[in-house]
């Protein structure tokens, strides 16, 4: 029974440190923007995921800090943020389809030329994008508890990406054994039409020879 009380503790501890290190904020990623041009970040994420992003232009070059568009796209080109002349913003969505969603960053064309424009992007999705400064308030949990709330929604985040992951491999597959399917159609008939024109060669052949009384 002391054994017992001795190990619970070791072990909600350990779980604590491997939540707070699954759940660490996201760094921001710092790009210079072209003064002409689209430069963009793409993230492959699967549906119904969390996604918010901060971003921030910083310049030391213009008398006057620059703005810039933002538009951030689904898979299927499905506009999810559009916002002109930003120094500086936050988007916050749901996806709604799996792939590759892109966000994309250019400077305004009203603006002075000259300078690196660089701009920082905090990018967060599924468990790193929730507030959970706000869920222990809510529900009044703090320590342990709360490590291990965090370390729930790992766990489902995780089993969510084994899904999706599991789904795409199928998905894959399906695409894998049809290919595979067609060459091997494309592989007989070729097959065939080398057979008939032999077997015509030949035969043309024969003939031309015969006529030429050499057979």
């Amino acid at each position: 029974m002391e054994q017992r009380r001795m190990i619970l503790p070791s072990l909600l501890l350990i779980l604590s440190f491997l939540a707070a290190d699954l759940v660490r904020p996201t760094h921001a990623i710092w790009f210079n923007l072209p003064s002409t041009g689209t430069k963009c970040v793409s993230e492959e994420i699967h549906n119904n995921v969390v996604v918010l992003a901060d971003y921030v232009v910083i310049s030391e070059n213009y008398t006057h800090a620059p703005t810039v568009s933002v538009k951030v796209t689904s898979p299927y080109g499905n506009n999810l943020y559009h916002k002109e002349n930003q120094t500086n913003g936050q988007f916050a969505f749901t996806t709604a389809e799996a792939g590759n969603h892109l966000a994309c960053f250019w400077i305004d064309g009203h603006h002075e030329r000259g300078g690196d424009v660089s701009l920082s992007l905090e990018w967060r999705t599924g468990i790193t994008a929730k507030d959970w400064e706000s869920v222990a308030r809510k529900e009044k949990i703090e320590g342990v508890e709360l490590e291990l709330r965090k370390l729930e929604g790992v766990v489902e985040a995780i089993h969510e990406n084994i899904l999706y992951l599991k789904e795409r491999e199928a998905e894959m597959r399906i695409v894998s054994e049809k290919t595979n399917g067609r060459v091997a159609w494309f592989s007989i008939m070729s097959l065939g039409v080398c057979i008939l024109a032999s077997t015509l060669q030949l035969w043309y052949l024969k003939r031309f020879f015969q006529k030429k009384k050499l057979i």
